[in-house]
C-alpha cells in the first residue's frame, strides 16, 4: 500500500442484549463520538461507509444515511451501504482504504451495526442462511451451524476427534472475553464445561455445541481512517500496513470443506503486500463464528500444517505468551457477533491493542496484529496487517 492509512479514532458499543437501543440509536452512539475521538470536526469527515447485514433482522433496510441523524453536518458527504455477509465490516473498512488511496477522500468514517436480538430464532436462522448457497445448503430448516457442523464432521472423519481442540478454542476465548467490559458474554467457562455436553451446553448440530457457536448479539463500532494528514486523534499512530481479498465458490460442494482456501490465499496475499511474515505478527484477531472456524485458520494461515491444528493450543501458540496469541478480545465466540458490526470491532480491537490500550486482555509493546474476518463458509475472506508506527 502506497499510501498511509491511518486509523485514528474510534467508538465501540457494548456488544449483548441491547434492548434499549435500536439500530439508529446504535448508529448514533458511536458515529459522534467516532468523529471527537479522532480529533476531526464533522465538516472534515469526505465519506461515509455503513456495514450492515439485515436480511430481515430489521424493518430498516437503506442505513446509509442513518449517521446524519446524530451528525447534521455529514449531511450532503457520500455515504454507501456495504453488505458482505459476515465480512461486511472488513469490507467497509477495506472500502474507506481504497478511497483514501485512490485520492477520493483524506478521511472516512466506518460505521458497523447490527441488530439482532429483536427477532425470533428462526427470522435469525433464516436471515443467516441467505449466506450461504441457498438452493443447495439454505433450504428448510438449515442453518449455519450445521453447514459449520459438516465442515467439522468431515475434519473429524480425516483427522480424528477433535472435540477437545473444539472445547480449548471455546475456553481460550471465554476467558479472554470474560477480561473485555464491551464483550456480550464477559464469563470465564472453563474447559470442562466447553468439552462436555449438558442441559446448559448441548449440542446444537453434532459435533458442536452452544459452546462452539458465537452469540446473537446487537451492537455498533465506529472507525476513522485517514490519509496520515490531520494530527490528534484518539489512536497512538496506527496504520492499516497491508490488506487483502480473496472469494471463494459459494457452494460447499466441489470444495475440500476440511479446510480454509480462501484464508489462505487472503494471509499469503496480505503478508507479502505487507513486506512481512506470520511470526512477525504478535498477535491476532479471527472470525471465530464457530470454534471449528478458529481451529482450520490457524492451518490456513500457517500456524499449524493441515490437520495439526490442535497441536496449536496443545503447545499453546494461541494462547497469551503464546507464539501467536489469538482472539484476545474475546473473539466473536465471548465479544459477539452483531453481524455488520463485527470487522469494524475486530479491527477497532487490534488497534486498541497497539495503541496500549486494550480492550482487556493487554500485550506489552505489540508493534503487529492481524485481522482475519470471514464471510459465508469460508466465502469472503478479508484480512488486515496493522501496525504501530510510533
Amino acid at each position: 500500500m502506497n499510501a498511509i492509512i491511518r486509523m485514528q479514532g474510534w467508538s465501540h458499543s457494548k456488544f449483548g442484549k441491547l434492548d434499549d437501543l435500536s439500530l439508529e440509536g446504535l448508529v448514533e452512539q458511536v458515529t459522534e463520538d467516532a468523529i471527537t475521538n479522532a480529533g476531526l470536526d464533522p465538516h472534515q469527515i469526505d465519506e461515509v461507509f455503513v456495514s450492515h447485514y439485515n436480511h430481515g433482522l430489521s424493518e430498516q433496510g437503506f442505513p446509509a444515511s442513518l449517521p446524519i441523524s446524530a451528525v447534521p453536518q455529514l449531511r450532503n458527504k457520500p455515504a454507501t451501504h456495504v453488505e458482505n455477509a459476515c465480512a461486511s465490516g472488513s469490507a467497509a473498512v477495506h472500502q474507506a482504504a481504497r478511497s483514501i488511496q485512490a485520492g477520493e477522500a483524506k478521511s472516512v468514517l466506518v460505521i458497523g451495526v447490527e441488530k439482532m436480538t429483536d427477532v425470533s430464532h428462526d427470522t435469525v436462522r433464516h436471515a443467516l442462511i441467505a449466506a450461504s448457497h441457498v438452493p443447495t445448503e439454505g433450504q428448510g430448516q438449515a442453518s449455519f451451524a450445521g453447514l459449520f457442523a459438516q465442515m467439522a464432521q468431515a475434519y473429524f472423519e480425516k483427522y480424528g476427534d477433535h472435540s477437545e481442540a473444539l472445547a480449548r478454542i471455546a475456553a481460550k476465548n471465554h476467558s479472554y472475553g470474560s477480561q473485555n467490559p464491551l464483550a456480550h458474554m464477559q464469563r470465564d467457562l472453563g474447559f470442562d464445561f466447553c468439552f462436555n455436553t449438558s442441559e446448559k451446553n448441548p449440542v446444537v448440530a453434532a459435533p458442536l455445541k452452544r459452546t462452539d457457536c458465537s452469540m446473537v448479539s446487537d451492537g455498533a463500532a465506529a472507525l476513522v481512517l485517514t490519509d496520515g494528514s490531520f494530527s490528534g486523534g484518539q489512536m497512538a499512530d496506527i496504520r492499516l500496513r497491508s490488506k487483502s481479498h480473496v472469494s471463494e465458490m459459494l457452494p460447499l460442494q466441489g470444495r475440500d470443506i476440511t479446510k480454509l482456501e480462501g484464508c489462505s490465499r487472503a494471509w499469503k496475499q496480505a503478508l507479502q503486500r505487507g513486506g512481512v511474515e506470520l511470526d512477525d505478527l504478535d498477535f491476532i484477531e479471527t472470525h471465530d463464528c464457530f470454534t471449528i472456524a478458529e481451529l482450520l485458520q490457524y492451518e490456513a494461515m500457517g500456524l499449524a500444517e493441515e490437520g495439526r491444528g490442535a497441536d496449536v493450543l496443545k503447545e499453546g501458540d494461541s494462547s497469551l505468551g503464546g507464539r501467536m496469541p489469538t482472539n484476545l478480545s474475546g473473539g466473536l465466540k465471548s465479544k459477539g457477533h452483531p453481524i455488520g458490526a463485527t470487522g469494524v470491532s475486530m479491527h477497532i480491537m487490534a488497534a486498541r491493542q497497539l495503541a496500549g490500550d486494550a480492550c482487556g486482555v493487554s500485550l506489552d509493546n505489540a508493534r503487529l496484529g492481524g485481522v482475519f474476518n470471514m464471510g459465508g463458509a469460508g466465502v469472503a475472506n478479508y484480512c488486515s496487517i496493522l501496525e504501530r508506527l510510533s
